[in-house]
């Protein structure tokens, strides 16, 4: 088996970002985090507007995904990443919330080999920047999980960096917004070395949030996060039984 912590300085890093009609705001991230990657692919998820000529255009690695789902998107990105040679993996969104100068956050800590998965932890989101779903299920996921299997997070973020040794320890397979979960749980599982750092998240620049803020919309995601937790928890336990 591959030693998740054989990672050097050296490392090429590769930015992931799943893209859903961001025309506004995807020319912008990939011109940001261009600087601190060697390679950017962005996941057009079957967007109507100019989100993959505009990203073209930018500098990225474009990948279409015209089947809609945030893991389908991921994986597809994850996909095309190994065909690069990537060591370490930066994901983040392309709405323009997450900031591209503190990627050196989450990549050198997994590119230096001290851990395996660096998450970044939105703790103070600025003004407008989450929807009231997004905070509830960003307060609800990591309770699930931390009563589920005892894994201690804080958030459920977009920001995060992946070495590519750990990531071939994983069994990443959801296709929805369940991805996110998914990866946490098995890292835990696994007993990947996990960071959570402070990052920033700002309002979006551009296009609307896919995530609806009603009451019935978070009534809706916190019944769905609950059921993701149980099934990958369970997940979780029985591959480590079996490993």
């Amino acid at each position: 088996m591959t030693d998740a912590r054989d990672v050097t300085t050296s490392a090429c890093v590769c930015a992931v970002l799943p893209a859903l009609d961001e025309e506004g705001a995807i020319g912008g991230v990939v011109r940001g985090i261009a600087p601190f990657v060697d390679r950017v692919v962005v996941v057009d998820n079957g967007s109507t507007d100019g989100t993959a000529r505009v990203a073209r255009e930018a500098g990225a690695d474009v990948v279409s995904e015209p089947r809609r789902g945030y893991g389908r998107a991921m994986l597809a990105g994850l996909a095309r990443a190994r065909e690069l040679g990537a060591d370490v993996l930066l994901f983040l969104d392309a709405d323009g919330s997450d900031v591209p100068e503190e990627a050196p956050l989450l990549v050198d800590p997994v590119r230096a080999g001290e851990v395996d998965l660096a998450l970044g932890a939105r703790r103070r989101p600025a003004a407008g920047a989450m929807t009231p779903v997004q905070r509830f299920g960003n307060w609800l996921a990591p309770l699930a999980m931390r009563a589920a299997i005892g894994a201690r997070y804080t958030d459920m973020p977009p920001y995060k960096a992946l070495s590519r040794a750990a990531l071939d320890r994983l069994d990443l397979t959801d296709t929805g917004h369940g991805f996110t979960i998914q990866l946490m749980l098995q890292a835990h599982a696994r007993g990947l070395r996990v960071r959570e750092v402070d990052v920033t998240c700002r309002p979006r620049v551009a296009g609307e949030s896919k995530v609806s803020g009603t009451l019935r919309g978070t009534v809706r995601a916190g019944a769905k996060i609950l059921y993701l937790v149980a099934r990958h928890g369970a997940e979780a336990r029985r591959t480590t039984r079996h490993a």
